[in-house]
């Protein structure tokens, strides 16, 4: 089997190479093109369809809720099964590449036989693949010092922007503020007032609980901070994360 990866990025001096191997192949050789579906490198597509290739269009999964069915059916097809609580396990740990998510879960069927539970996952895959300074967010701003400063460990870890965290921190912090003063209002009315996308609202709203006006102002002083912190005020950059994630823990427990 060959396989050719991102056949779109093909340069123009190998096209009859490749062409020459989709007509004639060698006795037994498989190939396999795989292309980004663009317009890009589109003769190359057209010259295998015209050679009778097979064509399977796979449309990229954004969602989680996608993913986690992906991991289902993969677990069903291996015929295993797998909890809830251990799918979504699964994505945490191993992230959202399509093919390690299906070799992971064709194992863990193996290894555990047949029954994926949290515990099994948490015992083969530990930590957390992918996390995003908006996870980090997600976690301070509802007082979770310490869900906040694992994922902001692992965030730095994986490479993740000290800039792009305290960006995450404040536009947490900001959403909590506009949505608590918004007034009244249903998530699609408050999202048409203030210019959001409903799911932000309805997250900032069950942010907002125990957040008062002195806290959310003193809140808005710490992500200031930090944000001057980490381009270049600060020596250590992730200490100042950390230092802000107690901080806003702080100024959430500040009554008005």
């Amino acid at each position: 089997v060959t396989v050719l990866r991102k056949a779109e990025e093909l340069p123009v001096d190998r096209l009859g190479t490749v062409k020459s191997l989709m007509g004639d192949p060698a006795e037994g050789v498989v190939l396999i093109l795989q292309h980004s579906g663009g317009a890009r490198g589109k003769a190359l597509v057209e010259a295998a369809k015209a050679a009778g290739a097979a064509v399977v269009s796979c449309a990229p999964l954004t969602r989680a809720e996608e993913r986690l069915d992906f991991v289902r059916t993969e677990v069903r097809r291996a015929a295993g099964n797998i909890t809830p609580d251990a799918a979504a396990a699964l994505l945490d740990a191993v992230g959202s590449d399509l093919r390690e998510l299906a070799a992971v879960a064709t194992q863990l069927v193996a290894d555990t036989g047949g029954t994926i539970t949290a515990t099994a996952v948490a015992e083969y895959h530990r930590g957390r693949a992918e996390v995003t300074g908006f996870a980090v967010s997600d976690r301070a701003v509802i007082g979770d010092v310490a869900g906040a400063l694992e994922t902001l460990r692992w965030a730095m870890a994986i490479g993740v922007a000290p800039v792009l965290i305290a960006d995450a921190l404040a536009d947490g912090i900001r959403s909590v503020a506009r949505v608590a003063t918004a007034g009244r209002g249903t998530d699609y009315e408050l999202a048409s007032r203030l210019g959001m996308p409903p799911w932000k609202v309805k997250r900032a709203r069950s942010q907002a609980r125990n957040w008062s006006e002195n806290g959310l102002i003193a809140a808005m002083a710490v992500t200031a901070d930090v944000n001057a912190a980490v381009k270049g005020v600060a020596v250590d950059a992730g200490y100042a994360l950390e230092r802000a994630i107690q901080d806003l823990a702080a100024a959430r427990s500040t009554r008005a």
